[in-house]
């Protein structure tokens, strides 16, 4: 799976503000994940791009607060940062806006259903509903990747003006994550305005084998693209023939229901859409 490094933001982004210190704690917990569970603490001051000695002020105090515990040489995340996550959870509202729609495409049609928004060159995964017990990427809520090779990722891209697409294009280190990712970014430009032209996104093992996905964009009243709502099952089993065939309709129409909600709750709006 895709190796990401947690950098702190460049000074040309930042605001007069910008707290450097919050940033590098951030940043550190960030750092952790199901590739890196566990690290000393010259691992986490590579992964981010801090001094040894800035990476260990950061991370004793995290372990003071009782976010990060050590062992031995090695710190790892401690439960209390699951309390981060839940307080978008709560309040963005997903389970009052976002799974009904996600569940009921899953009772309709098992697999998998998901929603996710765009975050620089990633889509992360605000909501999730499975039946699917596969051993395969996890599109649990919070999971990060690359948008380039998920159908989440492509129509939150299709989305984007001709503009930001061009330096999103110049900016993305496109990766092969299994034999069918594309890597060629004239190849992937392609594939975005075709998903553009037909309003929706289909995938066949290009973050991980054994993922077939369809997604349509979830849009705000001015029509721009906040969101995006996907259904996927095993490959080989679906094709993205038979998920358009028998699935846009419902995830469209999912999709519709899922954007009238948001406008009754204009600070869910604002979390999602930006």
């Amino acid at each position: 799976m895709q190796e990401t490094a947690i950098m702190i933001r460049q000074d040309a982004e930042r605001p007069a503000e910008f707290v450097e210190a919050l940033a590098k704690g951030i940043a550190i917990l960030e750092s952790f994940d199901a590739s890196h569970p566990e690290m000393t603490l010259s691992e986490v001051a590579k992964r981010i791009g801090l001094s040894p000695a800035a990476a260990r002020r950061s991370l004793l105090t995290l372990q003071a607060l009782g976010y990060v515990n050590q062992t031995g040489k090695r710190f790892h995340l401690r439960p209390k940062v699951m309390t981060l996550g839940s307080a978008f959870y709560f309040s963005a509202r997903i389970e009052e806006v976002l799974q009904p729609g996600l569940r009921e495409l899953v009772e309709k049609f098992g697999d998998a259903s998901s929603a996710g928004t765009l975050d620089g060159e990633d889509v992360i995964y605000v909501a999730h509903v499975s039946v699917q017990r596969a051993r395969r990427a996890a599109a649990v809520m919070g999971a990060r990747y690359p948008a380039f090779a998920t159908s989440l990722g492509r129509v939150l891209l299709a989305g984007l003006s001709d503009e930001a697409l061009e330096r999103y294009l110049k900016k993305v280190r496109l990766r092969a994550l299994t034999s069918r990712t594309i890597t060629d970014t004239e190849a992937l430009k392609r594939e975005i305005l075709v998903v553009r032209e037909n309003g929706y996104a289909t995938t066949v093992d290009q973050l991980d084998y054994g993922i077939t996905a369809l997604a349509v964009p979830i849009r705000d009243v001015q029509g721009r693209t906040i969101a995006a709502l996907n259904t996927s099952g095993y490959t080989g089993i679906v094709t993205p023939e038979t998920l358009v065939a028998e699935r846009l309709p419902a995830l469209r129409q999912a999709a519709s229901h899922i954007a009238h909600a948001i406008t009754r709750y204009p600070v869910l709006q604002s979390i999602i859409g930006t």
